[in-house]
């Protein structure tokens, strides 16, 4: 089902909306009130010359367009709406424009001889925000700070990097395109023109062209259809003959609306279709309709969930389960069959490889493999062959294995083996999960305090970065030249390990080891702490190379002639390599005998927080991630006061890695 809108669709909007000699227009629309009802939406209370009052929903990152279908007010405004109204009520609409042919929507408004701006990003997370008459930021709705590109009060409004135009298209700029591309066709023109991936397919099967031809190999003549049918797609909006109408599809038995489209589409011809005399109308009755009822949906949602809460809990801990021990049982059954298989396996692993070595296409490939079913037995196992993915399907005695042609037998079999391997985990984490929800169904009964008590401690490590391991080790690691100094100099005892990256940039880190031996897991959770602390994350790097050695194999002196500057060591001797360690940073909270934020790797996170956020590097600088991080807490505690005693926004940032970051899915 359709989530947001395209290219395309704002197009189409932005030519009713801003065109005066269409019904509809908001030309001359005098701005009431505006309204926040949830985070990221705005309602515009609009009056129209001839029409009377309406409403302009703006979802950020989503959608725009009237509405008929209003979330109710929040009963106390929000900042950001309540600064809106200071600076365009009693406005008027001048102008609806598109930028560039991007999800970008710009509402010039005029007040009291004053102009601005009042921009709306459709792309990504989104955004909207007031521009003065210089394209000077007055208000953002969330602050923001890109590579290159910073969104907050006061900074010059920059769009973001421009994406080629589908109404600019030409064959020898797609050729120029499609060279450079490491994807398909259909990929290529549906990411690099902007169009998505419905628009995209919809060209290739006008152009009559295989959409998963490698890009960098369409002929002089598919780039000419390519290009012939993009201005045929494209022409209804550019000419303004509009087809609004909402697709819908058999989803179970029902007919349930999974596209709101501007104009009629090929692929969605034997659809059933419901259409409307304004694409503005189609757009609000699919996302609108949708958008309030998710607030009905919700209100019930949240009476349910004070009923059962936990026999409901039980019961999903208990069917994810079944399904993981079913799935363990189909993985293992699979890397069985394949060595089962195997002489016939490697046979066609040995063909294919042959053939590609040679120079065959996957098509001429398919060709002669069908002719050969006859007389090589292990080709009448294929099932499919996916050339974008370079694997086969093969049926094994009516089991189907995907068989990677990179891999080995072995290799193929192995993979199914850690599939299974990884679902046996999390069934064993289910089942603690279980004990937990029953544990919590037999306290509920008990008067829990309303107001929770923070409880904290001083220990010698908080000046450092520092985790717990899953095994129960300390780890520290230095926040920067001086703590590095100090940690090795203060803290760095003999029977300790020392961690360090490849390149420069990361925190000596070490991991007490009170004598006892250190389990593959700890050393392996400590060179993710050391690669993601590093100036790897700070790159926006997602893999490095560090090592580990003996505390008598840091010095702090140099060879003959050469300097050492505050924070740094020379390492000699052996070094224990870690190669292409992945970054990954958790943040946490402990809520047992101690209270506070911890941060690090994020197997050791989970083995020991609750409401764990997992990182990934990203666009978000550190103080904008421990905002977000702040508000997921909040959200999730319901208890403000305590949250910020023990997580606030500037006890998470000291939790973060260095550089930007995202928080991931």
């Amino acid at each position: 089902m359709k989530q947001e809108m395209t290219s395309a669709d704002v197009a189409a909007l932005v030519s009713e909306l801003g065109n005066v000699d269409i019904e509809g227009s908001l030309i001359d629309a005098k701005i009431g009130k505006i309204y926040q009802p949830v985070p990221g939406e705005i309602r515009i209370n609009l009056f129209i010359f001839g029409k009377g009052r309406d409403n302009l929903v703006i979802e950020a990152g989503k959608r725009a367009h009237m509405s008929q279908y209003v979330r109710p007010s929040p009963k106390i405004p929000h900042a950001f709406p309540m600064l809106l109204r200071k600076h365009i009520l009693g406005g008027r609409i001048t102008s609806v424009d598109q930028y560039d042919f991007d999800r970008i929507i710009e509402i010039g408004v005029i007040r009291g001889g004053i102009e601005t701006i009042l921009v709306c990003e459709l792309f990504s997370r989104g955004n909207i925000v007031l521009l003065d008459s210089d394209r000077k930021i007055i208000l953002p709705m969330n602050p923001v700070t890109f590579r290159g590109r910073r969104v907050r009060s006061g900074e010059i409004y920059e769009y973001p990097e421009a994406q080629l135009s589908p109404l600019d298209v030409d064959e020898a700029g797609m050729a120029e395109v499609f060279a450079s591309s490491t994807s398909d066709i259909v990929r290529t023109i549906a990411t690099r023109y902007n169009l998505g991936g419905v628009l995209a397919e919809e060209v290739c099967l006008r152009a009559e062209v295989d959409k998963s031809t490698p890009a960098k190999d369409a002929t002089p003549e598919n780039l000419k259809a390519l290009c012939e049918a993009v201005k045929l797609v494209f022409s209804p909006i550019v000419e303004h003959r509009l087809k609004p109408c909402i697709v819908k599809k058999d989803i179970k038995g029902e007919l349930e609306a999974v596209d709101v489209i501007p104009l009629e589409l090929d692929q969605y011809s034997s659809n059933e279709k419901e259409f409307f005399p304004s694409f503005n109308k189609a757009l609000d009755e699919f996302f609108g309709k949708k958008a309030s009822e998710e607030v009905i949906e919700e209100v019930v949602a949240k009476k349910k969930e004070k009923v059962d809460v936990f026999e409901r809990r039980l019961r999903k801990q208990e069917e994810a389960i079944k399904k993981f021990e079913k799935d363990t049982d189909k993985f293992t059954t699979i890397a069985e069959k394949i060595y089962e298989h195997y002489q016939n396996i490697e046979e066609l692993l040995s063909i294919l490889g042959n053939a590609r070595d040679k120079g065959y296409s996957w098509d001429e490939i398919r060709s002669i493999l069908k002719k050969a079913k006859d007389d090589l037995p292990a080709a009448r196992a294929i099932v499919s062959i996916d050339s974008a993915e370079g694997t086969i399907v093969v049926d094994l005695d009516g089991i189907k294995a995907n068989i990677n042609i990179r891999k080995t037998v072995p290799q193929n079999a192995q993979t199914y083996y850690e599939k299974a391997k990884k679902l046996t985990k999390k069934r064993d984490g289910a089942l603690r999960a279980i004990e937990d929800t029953k544990v919590a169904m037999q306290k509920r009964e008990k008067k829990v305090s309303k107001r929770r008590k923070a409880f904290f401690k001083k220990h010698w490590y908080d000046r450092f970065r520092w985790f717990f391991s899953s095994d129960g080790f300390l780890v520290v690691g230095g926040r920067d030249a001086d703590t590095n100094e100090e940690l090795v100099k203060k803290y760095m005892e003999k029977r300790d390990l020392v961690f360090h990256t490849q390149v420069p940039g990361a925190p000596i880190t070490i991991i007490k080891t009170e004598g006892k031996d250190i389990p593959e897991t700890t050393l392996e959770e400590a060179a993710r702490f050391v690669v993601s602390y590093s100036s790897v994350w700070k790159s926006g790097q997602f893999s490095g190379d560090c090592y580990w050695v003996k505390p008598e194999q840091v010095s702090k002196t140099p060879e003959s002639g050469e300097y050492l500057k505050k924070g740094s060591f020379i390492i000699r001797g052996e070094r224990n390599y870690y190669r292409d360690v992945p970054v990954g940073v958790a943040v946490g909270l402990e809520l047992g005998a101690e209270t506070r934020v911890i941060g690090g790797p994020v197997s050791a996170i989970q083995s020991s927080g609750k409401y764990v956020v997992e990182l990934v590097p990203g666009k978000f600088n550190q103080n904008d991630i421990a905002k977000k991080v702040y508000r997921i807490y909040v959200d999730e505690l319901k208890d403000p006061s305590f949250v910020k005693q023990i997580a606030s926004p500037d006890i998470i940032a000291k939790r973060l890695p260095p550089g930007e970051s995202d928080i991931k899915k």
